[in-house]
Protein backbone atom coordinates (compact mmCIF):
# COMPACT_ATOMS: atom_id res chain seq x y z
CA UNK A 1 0.00 0.00 0.00
CA UNK A 2 1.43 3.35 -1.05
CA UNK A 3 0.66 6.50 0.88
CA UNK A 4 0.38 9.87 -0.86
CA UNK A 5 3.39 11.96 -1.78
CA UNK A 6 2.78 14.08 1.28
CA UNK A 7 3.36 11.00 3.44
CA UNK A 8 6.45 10.02 1.44
CA UNK A 9 8.18 13.35 2.12
CA UNK A 10 7.30 13.65 5.79
CA UNK A 11 4.48 16.23 5.50
CA UNK A 12 0.74 15.96 5.85
CA UNK A 13 -1.77 17.25 3.33
CA UNK A 14 -4.36 19.42 5.10
CA UNK A 15 -8.06 18.92 4.40
CA UNK A 16 -9.76 20.97 3.26
CA UNK A 17 -6.87 22.57 1.27
CA UNK A 18 -6.06 26.22 1.86
CA UNK A 19 -7.71 27.17 -1.43
CA UNK A 20 -10.97 25.76 -0.05
CA UNK A 21 -10.81 27.64 3.28
CA UNK A 22 -13.05 30.65 3.74
CA UNK A 23 -15.24 29.80 0.72
CA UNK A 24 -19.00 29.89 1.33
CA UNK A 25 -19.24 26.60 -0.58
CA UNK A 26 -16.62 23.93 -1.30
CA UNK A 27 -15.30 24.22 -4.89
CA UNK A 28 -15.86 21.52 -7.47
CA UNK A 29 -13.15 18.87 -7.43
CA UNK A 30 -13.87 17.81 -11.02
CA UNK A 31 -14.22 20.16 -13.96
CA UNK A 32 -17.37 19.12 -15.83
CA UNK A 33 -17.58 19.30 -19.62
CA UNK A 34 -20.17 22.01 -20.25
CA UNK A 35 -19.97 21.66 -24.04
CA UNK A 36 -21.53 18.19 -24.06
CA UNK A 37 -24.29 18.14 -21.42
CA UNK A 38 -26.08 15.20 -23.02
CA UNK A 39 -23.01 13.00 -23.54
CA UNK A 40 -23.07 9.61 -21.76
CA UNK A 41 -21.19 9.33 -18.44
CA UNK A 42 -17.48 8.59 -18.78
CA UNK A 43 -14.46 8.22 -16.50
CA UNK A 44 -12.87 11.47 -15.36
CA UNK A 45 -9.50 12.45 -16.85
CA UNK A 46 -6.67 13.45 -14.55
CA UNK A 47 -6.48 17.02 -15.89
CA UNK A 48 -10.18 17.48 -15.03
CA UNK A 49 -9.52 17.09 -11.30
CA UNK A 50 -8.93 20.05 -9.01
CA UNK A 51 -5.20 20.74 -8.64
CA UNK A 52 -5.39 19.90 -4.92
CA UNK A 53 -6.03 16.23 -5.82
CA UNK A 54 -3.10 15.77 -8.21
CA UNK A 55 -0.53 15.42 -5.42
CA UNK A 56 -2.37 12.58 -3.69
CA UNK A 57 -3.15 10.81 -7.00
CA UNK A 58 0.46 10.82 -8.22
CA UNK A 59 1.93 9.95 -4.83
CA UNK A 60 -0.57 7.20 -3.97
CA UNK A 61 -1.21 5.51 -7.30
CA UNK A 62 2.26 5.43 -8.91
CA UNK A 63 5.54 4.14 -7.50
CA UNK A 64 8.71 6.21 -7.81
CA UNK A 65 10.11 3.69 -10.28
CA UNK A 66 7.05 3.90 -12.53
CA UNK A 67 7.08 7.69 -12.28
CA UNK A 68 10.78 7.91 -13.19
CA UNK A 69 10.27 5.63 -16.20
CA UNK A 70 7.30 7.70 -17.43
CA UNK A 71 9.13 11.02 -17.10
CA UNK A 72 12.16 9.56 -18.90
CA UNK A 73 9.91 8.90 -21.90
CA UNK A 74 8.92 12.57 -21.82
CA UNK A 75 12.57 13.68 -21.51
CA UNK A 76 11.94 15.34 -18.15
CA UNK A 77 13.70 13.05 -15.65
CA UNK A 78 17.48 13.35 -15.40
CA UNK A 79 19.58 10.60 -13.75
CA UNK A 80 20.30 12.82 -10.72
CA UNK A 81 16.68 13.92 -10.19
CA UNK A 82 15.37 13.18 -6.71
CA UNK A 83 12.06 11.41 -6.05
CA UNK A 84 10.61 14.68 -4.78
CA UNK A 85 11.58 16.53 -7.94
CA UNK A 86 10.00 13.80 -10.08
CA UNK A 87 6.84 13.91 -8.00
CA UNK A 88 6.59 17.71 -8.30
CA UNK A 89 7.07 17.52 -12.07
CA UNK A 90 4.34 14.86 -12.42
CA UNK A 91 1.91 16.89 -10.29
CA UNK A 92 2.54 19.90 -12.52
CA UNK A 93 1.96 17.82 -15.68
CA UNK A 94 -1.30 16.37 -14.32
CA UNK A 95 -3.10 19.70 -14.59
CA UNK A 96 -2.35 20.18 -18.29
CA UNK A 97 -4.53 18.94 -21.12
CA UNK A 98 -1.65 17.87 -23.34
CA UNK A 99 0.29 14.79 -24.43
CA UNK A 100 2.17 14.52 -21.14
CA UNK A 101 -1.04 14.50 -19.09
CA UNK A 102 -2.57 11.93 -21.43
CA UNK A 103 0.47 9.64 -21.01
CA UNK A 104 0.21 10.06 -17.23
CA UNK A 105 -3.49 9.16 -17.30
CA UNK A 106 -2.75 6.15 -19.53
CA UNK A 107 -0.01 4.93 -17.19
CA UNK A 108 -2.40 5.10 -14.23
CA UNK A 109 -5.07 3.18 -16.16
CA UNK A 110 -2.62 0.46 -17.20
CA UNK A 111 -1.17 0.20 -13.68
CA UNK A 112 -4.63 -0.25 -12.09
CA UNK A 113 -6.54 -2.04 -14.88
CA UNK A 114 -7.88 -4.76 -12.53
CA UNK A 115 -9.51 -2.47 -9.92
CA UNK A 116 -10.85 -0.22 -12.71
CA UNK A 117 -12.61 -3.23 -14.26
CA UNK A 118 -13.94 -4.27 -10.84
CA UNK A 119 -15.33 -0.78 -10.15
CA UNK A 120 -16.81 -0.58 -13.67
CA UNK A 121 -19.54 -3.04 -12.56
CA UNK A 122 -20.88 -0.39 -10.15
CA UNK A 123 -23.51 1.94 -11.64
CA UNK A 124 -24.36 4.17 -8.64
CA UNK A 125 -22.50 6.21 -6.03
CA UNK A 126 -23.47 3.82 -3.19
CA UNK A 127 -22.03 0.84 -5.07
CA UNK A 128 -18.77 2.70 -5.75
CA UNK A 129 -18.55 3.75 -2.08
CA UNK A 130 -19.10 0.12 -0.98
CA UNK A 131 -16.27 -1.08 -3.25
CA UNK A 132 -14.00 1.67 -1.90
CA UNK A 133 -14.75 0.63 1.70
CA UNK A 134 -13.96 -3.01 0.94
CA UNK A 135 -10.65 -2.06 -0.69
CA UNK A 136 -9.67 0.08 2.33
CA UNK A 137 -10.42 -2.84 4.66
CA UNK A 138 -8.12 -5.08 2.56
CA UNK A 139 -5.39 -2.43 2.42
CA UNK A 140 -5.60 -2.20 -1.40
CA UNK A 141 -5.59 1.60 -1.52
CA UNK A 142 -3.72 2.72 -4.70
CA UNK A 143 -5.83 1.02 -7.38
CA UNK A 144 -9.12 1.56 -5.53
CA UNK A 145 -8.29 5.26 -5.02
CA UNK A 146 -7.72 5.83 -8.77
CA UNK A 147 -10.78 3.74 -9.75
CA UNK A 148 -12.98 5.60 -7.26
CA UNK A 149 -11.91 9.12 -8.28
CA UNK A 150 -12.32 8.47 -12.02
CA UNK A 151 -15.57 6.45 -11.88
CA UNK A 152 -18.48 8.10 -13.77
CA UNK A 153 -20.82 7.69 -10.77
CA UNK A 154 -18.43 9.27 -8.25
CA UNK A 155 -19.69 12.49 -6.65
CA UNK A 156 -17.89 15.43 -5.04
CA UNK A 157 -18.74 14.04 -1.58
CA UNK A 158 -17.26 10.62 -2.35
CA UNK A 159 -14.08 12.20 -3.72
CA UNK A 160 -13.67 14.22 -0.50
CA UNK A 161 -14.25 11.10 1.63
CA UNK A 162 -11.67 9.06 -0.31
CA UNK A 163 -9.11 11.87 -0.14
CA UNK A 164 -9.67 12.26 3.61
CA UNK A 165 -9.08 8.54 4.25
CA UNK A 166 -5.80 8.59 2.30
CA UNK A 167 -4.72 11.64 4.30
CA UNK A 168 -5.44 9.91 7.64
CA UNK A 169 -3.15 6.97 6.82
CA UNK A 170 -0.11 8.86 8.08
CA UNK A 171 -1.77 9.43 11.47
CA UNK A 172 -2.73 5.75 11.74
CA UNK A 173 0.88 4.67 11.12
CA UNK A 174 2.12 6.88 13.96
CA UNK A 175 -0.58 5.59 16.31
CA UNK A 176 0.34 1.97 15.50
CA UNK A 177 3.98 2.58 16.45
CA UNK A 178 2.95 4.07 19.80
CA UNK A 179 0.67 1.08 20.46
CA UNK A 180 3.58 -1.31 19.82
CA UNK A 181 5.73 0.47 22.42
CA UNK A 182 2.93 0.36 25.02
CA UNK A 183 2.41 -3.35 24.35
CA UNK A 184 6.12 -4.05 24.81
CA UNK A 185 6.12 -2.33 28.22
CA UNK A 186 3.05 -4.30 29.29
CA UNK A 187 4.61 -7.60 28.21
CA UNK A 188 7.81 -6.83 30.11
CA UNK A 189 5.80 -6.22 33.30
CA UNK A 190 3.79 -9.43 32.84
CA UNK A 191 6.96 -11.39 32.19
CA UNK A 192 8.56 -10.16 35.42
CA UNK A 193 5.43 -11.09 37.42
CA UNK A 194 5.25 -14.59 35.90
CA UNK A 195 8.95 -15.18 36.51
CA UNK A 196 8.60 -14.25 40.21
CA UNK A 197 5.56 -16.53 40.58
CA UNK A 198 7.42 -19.41 38.93
CA UNK A 199 10.42 -18.96 41.23
CA UNK A 200 8.17 -19.09 44.30
CA UNK A 201 6.40 -22.21 43.02
CA UNK A 202 9.67 -23.97 42.26
CA UNK A 203 10.98 -23.18 45.75
CA UNK A 204 7.79 -24.59 47.33
CA UNK A 205 8.12 -27.82 45.30
CA UNK A 206 11.76 -28.22 46.37
CA UNK A 207 10.90 -27.74 50.06
CA UNK A 208 8.03 -30.26 49.79
CA UNK A 209 10.35 -32.90 48.30
CA UNK A 210 13.00 -32.32 51.00
CA UNK A 211 10.38 -32.56 53.78
CA UNK A 212 8.95 -35.76 52.31
CA UNK A 213 12.35 -37.47 52.08
CA UNK A 214 13.23 -36.49 55.65
CA UNK A 215 9.90 -37.86 56.94
CA UNK A 216 10.41 -41.15 55.10
CA UNK A 217 13.89 -41.57 56.56
CA UNK A 218 12.58 -40.80 60.05
CA UNK A 219 9.79 -43.37 59.82
CA UNK A 220 12.14 -45.98 58.40
CA UNK A 221 14.53 -45.47 61.32
CA UNK A 222 11.72 -45.77 63.87
CA UNK A 223 10.47 -48.95 62.25
CA UNK A 224 13.92 -50.52 62.13
CA UNK A 225 14.51 -49.67 65.80
CA UNK A 226 11.21 -51.20 66.89
CA UNK A 227 11.88 -54.40 64.97
CA UNK A 228 15.35 -54.70 66.52
CA UNK A 229 14.05 -54.18 70.07
CA UNK A 230 11.05 -56.54 69.76
CA UNK A 231 11.81 -60.14 70.88
CA UNK A 232 10.71 -62.97 68.59
CA UNK A 233 7.42 -64.73 69.23
CA UNK A 234 3.78 -63.83 68.81
CA UNK A 235 2.41 -61.10 71.03
CA UNK A 236 0.04 -58.19 70.90
CA UNK A 237 2.99 -55.83 70.50
CA UNK A 238 4.23 -57.81 67.48
CA UNK A 239 0.83 -57.57 65.83
CA UNK A 240 0.76 -53.85 66.53
CA UNK A 241 4.24 -53.53 65.04
CA UNK A 242 3.13 -55.33 61.92
CA UNK A 243 0.20 -52.97 61.69
CA UNK A 244 2.55 -49.99 62.01
CA UNK A 245 4.83 -51.50 59.38
CA UNK A 246 1.94 -52.01 56.97
CA UNK A 247 0.74 -48.46 57.57
CA UNK A 248 4.21 -47.06 57.01
CA UNK A 249 4.57 -49.00 53.76
CA UNK A 250 1.23 -47.65 52.58
CA UNK A 251 2.25 -44.11 53.47
CA UNK A 252 5.61 -44.65 51.79
CA UNK A 253 3.89 -45.70 48.57
CA UNK A 254 1.59 -42.67 48.77
CA UNK A 255 4.55 -40.36 49.33
CA UNK A 256 6.38 -42.00 46.44
CA UNK A 257 3.42 -41.33 44.12
CA UNK A 258 3.22 -37.79 45.41
CA UNK A 259 6.94 -37.36 44.73
CA UNK A 260 6.44 -38.51 41.13
CA UNK A 261 3.65 -35.98 40.66
CA UNK A 262 5.79 -33.24 42.18
CA UNK A 263 8.66 -34.15 39.85
CA UNK A 264 6.30 -33.96 36.86
CA UNK A 265 5.07 -30.56 37.99
CA UNK A 266 8.66 -29.45 38.51
CA UNK A 267 9.53 -30.51 34.95
CA UNK A 268 6.56 -28.55 33.57
CA UNK A 269 7.53 -25.53 35.66
CA UNK A 270 11.14 -25.77 34.45
CA UNK A 271 9.96 -25.86 30.83
CA UNK A 272 7.74 -22.83 31.41
CA UNK A 273 10.65 -21.04 33.07
CA UNK A 274 12.87 -21.72 30.06
CA UNK A 275 10.19 -20.38 27.72
CA UNK A 276 9.72 -17.28 29.86
CA UNK A 277 13.46 -16.68 29.91
CA UNK A 278 13.60 -17.01 26.12
CA UNK A 279 10.69 -14.58 25.76
CA UNK A 280 12.40 -12.21 28.17
CA UNK A 281 15.63 -12.38 26.19
CA UNK A 282 13.74 -11.58 22.99
CA UNK A 283 11.93 -8.66 24.60
CA UNK A 284 15.20 -7.35 26.03
CA UNK A 285 16.72 -7.60 22.55
CA UNK A 286 13.75 -5.71 21.06
CA UNK A 287 13.96 -3.15 23.86
CA UNK A 288 17.66 -2.59 23.14
CA UNK A 289 16.85 -2.15 19.45
CA UNK A 290 14.16 0.39 20.31
CA UNK A 291 16.55 2.26 22.59
CA UNK A 292 19.16 2.43 19.83
CA UNK A 293 16.55 3.72 17.40
CA UNK A 294 15.33 6.32 19.90
CA UNK A 295 18.91 7.42 20.52
CA UNK A 296 19.40 7.76 16.78
CA UNK A 297 16.26 9.87 16.52
CA UNK A 298 17.33 12.02 19.47
CA UNK A 299 20.76 12.57 17.94
CA UNK A 300 19.21 13.44 14.63
CA UNK A 301 16.80 16.00 16.06
CA UNK A 302 19.49 17.41 18.35
CA UNK A 303 21.72 18.13 15.35
CA UNK A 304 19.08 19.14 12.80
CA UNK A 305 20.37 22.74 12.77
CA UNK A 306 23.90 21.54 12.02
CA UNK A 307 25.29 19.63 9.10
CA UNK A 308 23.08 16.54 8.47
CA UNK A 309 26.17 14.40 8.19
CA UNK A 310 26.87 14.93 11.90
CA UNK A 311 24.20 12.28 12.63
CA UNK A 312 26.82 9.65 11.75
CA UNK A 313 30.14 9.82 13.62
CA UNK A 314 33.23 10.07 11.38
CA UNK A 315 34.49 6.65 12.45
CA UNK A 316 31.07 5.15 11.57
CA UNK A 317 30.71 6.64 8.06
CA UNK A 318 30.37 4.17 5.21
CA UNK A 319 32.23 6.11 2.56
CA UNK A 320 31.21 4.85 -0.85
CA UNK A 321 29.46 1.73 0.52
CA UNK A 322 26.58 0.40 -1.58
CA UNK A 323 23.68 -0.79 0.61
CA UNK A 324 20.90 -2.97 -0.89
CA UNK A 325 17.56 -2.59 0.96
CA UNK A 326 15.14 -5.47 0.20
CA UNK A 327 11.45 -5.20 1.18
CA UNK A 328 9.96 -2.39 3.25
CA UNK A 329 7.32 0.14 2.22
CA UNK A 330 7.71 1.94 -1.13
CA UNK A 331 6.62 5.27 0.34
CA UNK A 332 9.66 5.26 2.66
CA UNK A 333 12.31 4.68 -0.01
CA UNK A 334 13.10 8.40 -0.33
CA UNK A 335 13.67 8.72 3.43
CA UNK A 336 15.77 5.53 3.49
CA UNK A 337 17.92 6.85 0.65
CA UNK A 338 18.40 10.14 2.49
CA UNK A 339 19.54 8.36 5.67
CA UNK A 340 21.98 6.22 3.68
CA UNK A 341 23.43 9.27 1.94
CA UNK A 342 23.93 10.98 5.31
CA UNK A 343 25.92 7.92 6.37
CA UNK A 344 28.07 8.22 3.25
CA UNK A 345 26.47 5.21 1.50
CA UNK A 346 24.42 4.73 -1.66
CA UNK A 347 21.09 2.89 -1.32
CA UNK A 348 19.74 0.37 -3.84
CA UNK A 349 16.15 -0.84 -3.33
CA UNK A 350 14.19 -3.99 -4.25
CA UNK A 351 10.62 -4.35 -2.99
CA UNK A 352 10.98 -8.10 -2.31
CA UNK A 353 8.94 -9.32 -5.28
CA UNK A 354 5.79 -7.16 -5.06
CA UNK A 355 6.51 -5.26 -8.28
CA UNK A 356 10.21 -5.97 -8.90
CA UNK A 357 10.93 -9.51 -10.10
CA UNK A 358 12.91 -11.67 -7.66
CA UNK A 359 15.31 -12.60 -10.47
CA UNK A 360 16.68 -9.05 -10.20
CA UNK A 361 17.95 -9.75 -6.67
CA UNK A 362 21.01 -11.63 -7.92
CA UNK A 363 22.31 -8.68 -9.92
CA UNK A 364 21.56 -6.15 -7.19
CA UNK A 365 23.27 -8.34 -4.56
CA UNK A 366 26.41 -8.57 -6.69
CA UNK A 367 26.50 -4.74 -6.90
CA UNK A 368 26.00 -4.19 -3.17
CA UNK A 369 28.60 -4.27 -0.40
CA UNK A 370 26.02 -5.06 2.27
CA UNK A 371 22.34 -6.16 2.22
CA UNK A 372 19.68 -5.20 4.78
CA UNK A 373 16.01 -6.21 5.03
CA UNK A 374 13.20 -5.54 7.57
CA UNK A 375 11.96 -8.81 9.06
CA UNK A 376 8.42 -7.41 9.52
CA UNK A 377 7.93 -6.26 5.91
CA UNK A 378 9.36 -8.95 3.61
CA UNK A 379 8.07 -12.33 2.48
CA UNK A 380 9.68 -15.51 3.83
CA UNK A 381 10.66 -16.53 0.31
CA UNK A 382 12.37 -13.20 -0.40
CA UNK A 383 14.21 -13.24 2.96
CA UNK A 384 15.44 -16.80 2.34
CA UNK A 385 16.57 -15.85 -1.17
CA UNK A 386 18.48 -12.80 0.16
CA UNK A 387 20.34 -14.91 2.73
CA UNK A 388 21.18 -17.57 0.16
CA UNK A 389 22.48 -15.03 -2.40
CA UNK A 390 24.56 -13.26 0.28
CA UNK A 391 26.16 -16.53 1.40
CA UNK A 392 26.95 -17.48 -2.19
CA UNK A 393 28.45 -14.06 -2.95
CA UNK A 394 30.20 -13.71 0.44
CA UNK A 395 28.21 -10.58 1.24
CA UNK A 396 27.23 -9.43 4.74
CA UNK A 397 23.46 -9.12 5.44
CA UNK A 398 21.74 -7.41 8.38
CA UNK A 399 18.11 -8.21 9.36
CA UNK A 400 16.37 -5.02 10.58
CA UNK A 401 13.86 -5.11 13.45
CA UNK A 402 11.22 -3.22 11.45
CA UNK A 403 10.69 -1.31 8.21
CA UNK A 404 11.03 2.06 9.95
CA UNK A 405 13.64 4.61 8.91
CA UNK A 406 15.01 4.57 12.45
CA UNK A 407 15.83 0.85 12.19
CA UNK A 408 18.01 1.53 9.14
CA UNK A 409 19.60 4.54 10.86
CA UNK A 410 20.41 2.44 13.95
CA UNK A 411 21.94 -0.29 11.76
CA UNK A 412 24.11 2.21 9.87
CA UNK A 413 25.35 3.62 13.20
CA UNK A 414 26.60 0.24 14.45
CA UNK A 415 30.37 0.41 14.98
CA UNK A 416 30.98 -3.06 13.54
CA UNK A 417 29.14 -2.38 10.25
CA UNK A 418 32.08 -0.66 8.54
CA UNK A 419 34.39 -3.49 9.64
CA UNK A 420 31.98 -6.06 8.17
CA UNK A 421 31.99 -4.19 4.86
CA UNK A 422 35.80 -4.09 4.83
CA UNK A 423 36.01 -7.85 5.46
CA UNK A 424 33.47 -8.82 2.81
CA UNK A 425 34.65 -6.19 0.33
Amino acid sequence: MRASAAFRHGTSLAWPPKSFAGSPAAPALVACDATAPTSPPRRTKIWEFHSNLHCSIVGTCLSTGELRQLLKKLGIASPDSTDHELHAAAVSLAGRHDKAAKLLHKALDERHRLPINQFAKATAEDAVRALWREAVQRGEIPGAYWATLTHPATTQALIRDAFGEVHMLSHLVGAANRADIRRLCRLEAENAELRAHLDRQQLAFREAVVTRDARIRQLSDVMAQRVAEEPPGPSDDTAALRQVTTDLKRRLAAETRRGVLLNDKLAVASTALAEERAARAKMEHDACALRRELESIADRFASRDDDARAVIAPEQRLNGTIVLYVGGRPNQVAHLRGVAEQAGAMLLHHDGGIENHLHLLGGLTSQADIVVFPVDCISHHAAHMVKQLCRQAGKHFVPLRSASVTSLLAALRQPDLAAAVDVTG
